[in-house]
C-alpha cells in the first residue's frame, strides 16, 4: 500500500511510524485508520522488527479526529458510524496487542482520539511542550474507543475526572496522571527515545512479547487463574531457545545473541 497519511521507515530492527498530515496537526480520518491498520498488520508479520516508534510529523502528535471527517459523520447512519467506530476500536486493540513494544515519541499536542494513540503505546515519552486533553465532552461525545486503554493506564479515579472535565493538560500533568511515562525537554525527545529503543533491543524479543501479555492479562485473573498461568509462562520460557541462550550468556558473562549489533 502507498501511504498518503503516514510515513514508515524500517531502520534495521526498528520500525518508525509517523502521522503525516502536519497541515492539520495529524488529525485522523477513515483513511488514516485504514492505512495504519494495514501498516501495523505488516509490522506484526515482520520478524525483523523488534521495536516500533510512533510519532507525528510537524508540531503535533495527533490532534484527534479530522474536522472534515466529523462533518461527514454527522450525516451518516448509525450503521455507518458503528462500522467506522469498530474500525477505530480494532486499530487501538491491534496496536495495544502488537507483539513488539511500541514507544510513543509524543512531540506535540495529543487531543481527543489522539490521546488513544498515546495510551496504546507501551511506553510514552512526551516533549515538555506537548499538550493533552480528553476533549470529547466539549462537543457532546465521549472518549469511548480509547477508554479501555486510558483507564488501564490512569485508573478509574483520574479517568473520571479528566473524561468529565475535558481539562487541557501539560506534559507534566499527563505524567502525574499516568498517561505518559516520562517527560523530557523538546530538544532531548529524539535522543531519549533512541536510548530507550537501544535498551529494549538488549532484551529477549520473545521475553518482551510475553511481558506485554503478562501485564495485560494478569490483572483480570483470579488467583486460581494467575498462579498456574504465570508458573507455566516462566517454565516454558526457561526451556525455550531464547531462555536457554539468555541464561547461558548471563552465567558466562557474555552478551546474548539478540543483543549483538547489526
Amino acid at each position: 500500500m502507498d501511504y498518503t497519511t503516514l510515513t514508515y521507515e524500517k531502520d534495521g530492527r526498528v520500525g518508525r511510524v509517523s502521522f503525516c498530515r502536519p497541515e492539520i496537526h495529524n488529525a485522523f480520518n477513515g483513511t488514516v485508520i485504514k492505512e495504519m491498520t494495514h501498516l501495523f498488520g505488516m509490522i506484526e508479520q515482520d520478524d525483523d522488527i523488534r521495536v516500533v516508534v510512533l510519532t507525528g510529523k510537524g508540531k503535533s502528535f495527533c490532534a484527534g479526529a479530522d474536522l472534515n471527517w466529523m462533518r461527514e459523520v454527522i450525516n451518516q447512519s448509525f450503521e455507518e458510524n458503528l462500522a467506522e467506530s469498530n474500525a477505530l476500536a480494532d486499530l487501538f486493540y491491534q496496536i495495544y496487542t502488537l507483539k513488539r513494544p511500541v514507544v510513543g515519541a509524543i512531540n506535540g499536542a495529543a487531543i481527543g482520539g489522539g490521546t488513544g494513540f498515546v495510551a496504546v503505546c507501551d511506553i510514552a515519552v512526551a516533549a515538555q511542550s506537548a499538550k493533552f486533553s480528553f476533549s470529547e465532552v466539549k462537543i457532546g461525545v465521549v472518549p469511548a474507543c480509547i477508554g479501555p486503554y486510558v483507564i488501564k493506564k490512569m485508573g478509574e479515579g483520574k479517568a473520571r475526572e479528566l473524561f468529565i472535565t475535558g481539562e487541557r493538560m501539560t506534559a507534566d500533568r499527563a505524567l502525574q496522571v499516568g498517561l505518559v511515562n516520562r517527560v523530557v525537554a523538546d530538544s532531548m525527545l529524539e535522543s531519549d527515545v533512541e536510548h530507550l529503543v537501544e535498551s529494549i533491543l538488549t532484551s529477549g524479543p520473545e521475553a518482551v512479547a510475553t511481558a506485554k501479555r503478562l501485564v495485560s492479562e494478569v490483572p483480570g485473573q483470579t488467583p486460581e487463574q494467575f498462579k498456574p498461568y504465570t508458573a507455566e509462562m516462566i517454565a516454558r520460557l526457561r526451556i525455550s531457545d531464547e531462555g536457554q541462550e539468555g541464561m547461558d550468556a548471563f552465567l558466562n558473562k557474555r552478551k546474548p545473541r539478540w543483543a549483538a549489533k547489526e
